[in-house]
């Protein structure tokens, strides 16, 4: 499946699982219900994924991990808090870059709306600035 595909795949799923739980749990409840969903759409979802660093040509556990990781190919960061922040942002950008991964998902599940919470991330190239959707 076409990366696109997939990724209007998850855009369903955090879209159905707000309108079932609407704002104000803790992030854990969102993501419990969002793995639930994709999987039950054929999607392969690993939750908490160890991201290690790479320092000297050494491979490091720092303690990172990725909320979630889709198909081997999307990176799903979800948080429940008032606002996303430049930070949110960069945080997901640098997950993207340790992983070679290009795409992913920054979800703020704690709005009224879904749409306004949701921030597409698009990484051309590791040494080239991102691309910030939504």
């Amino acid at each position: 499946m076409e990366v696109e595909e997939i990724a209007s795949q998850i855009v369903e799923s955090e879209i159905k699982v707000h309108r079932a739980l609407g704002p104000g749990l803790l992030e854990t409840a969102y993501q419990t219900c969002l793995a639930y969903d994709l999987r039950q759409r054929g999607r392969t979802v690993e939750c908490e994924v160890s991201l290690p660093i790479n320092f000297e040509g050494v491979r490091l556990d720092a303690g990172y991990r990725i909320d979630m990781r889709i198909d081997g190919i999307i990176i799903i960061e979800n948080k429940s808090i008032e606002e996303i922040l430049p930070v949110h942002q960069a945080q997901l950008i640098t997950y993207l870059k340790l992983s070679g991964l290009s795409l992913g998902f920054l979800i703020n599940w704690n709005v009224p709306r879904l749409i306004d919470g949701l921030r597409r991330v698009v990484l051309n190239h590791p040494s080239r600035p991102s691309r910030l959707c939504g």
